[in-house]
């Protein structure tokens, strides 16, 4: 475990290996689960403006779907998610020839007609933040699903936190990676960290 500020990092984010896999899994992290994308409160107002320009890409289905139901529910634990389409895929995930499952939400924002990227908890996963008082912690969640990301994962010799350097400094910025390097790098040469 590392703790940098209040982010406390679980040790399987730098000792595990992971690399999405796509070709293989189809997407099936949109399509999988009890509920779509969690969503934080400052992603609400975001993935509501982006809706106009994600729907180009969607299904008539889905677009029915984010008419009568919007973008997000609070669910019964009082947190907030997508939608989903007869509660499967998120209701903004759309299939691309291959037959993958991608995110419209994303499509808009490479295509250039969207500042909203997707939201953090797509990005940022397998990580899975949760709240514990005034930390915020990051944990490795292990699904089945992702096992061929496992696999490419440690065949390329990938770490969750390289693999999703990118995601992170979105989330966190590029400061606070840089320390997560550096402390994984202490760990990992097993030195004992200088006082501050």
């Amino acid at each position: 475990m590392i703790i940098i500020d209040k982010t406390v990092i679980s040790s399987d984010i730098y000792q595990e290996q992971f690399i999405c896999d796509l070709d293989k899994c189809k997407g099936a992290c949109c399509v999988e689960g009890d509920l779509g994308a969690p969503l934080g409160l400052d992603e609400l107002p975001l993935i509501e403006g982006a809706v106009k320009e994600a729907k180009t890409y969607l299904s008539q289905e889905s677009k029915e779907i984010l008419d009568k139901e919007g973008a997000y529910i609070l669910d019964e634990e009082g947190d907030f998610s997508t939608t989903t389409l007869k509660g499967k895929e998120c209701s903004f995930a759309f299939y691309d020839q291959e037959k993958t499952l991608k995110c419209s939400l994303e499509q808009a924002w490479i295509d250039g007609k969207s500042n909203f990227r997707k939201p953090i908890s797509c990005h940022l996963y397998p990580i899975r933040i949760a709240q514990l008082e005034e930390y915020e912690t990051l944990n490795y969640d292990r699904w089945s699903i992702c096992e061929c990301a496992r696999i490419l994962g440690k065949n390329k010799g990938v770490a969750i936190y390289k693999f999703l350097k990118e995601p992170l400094i979105r989330k966190y910025g590029e400061n606070w990676y840089q320390k997560l390097c550096n402390e994984i790098e202490f760990v990992k040469s097993d030195t004992p960290k200088a006082s501050k």
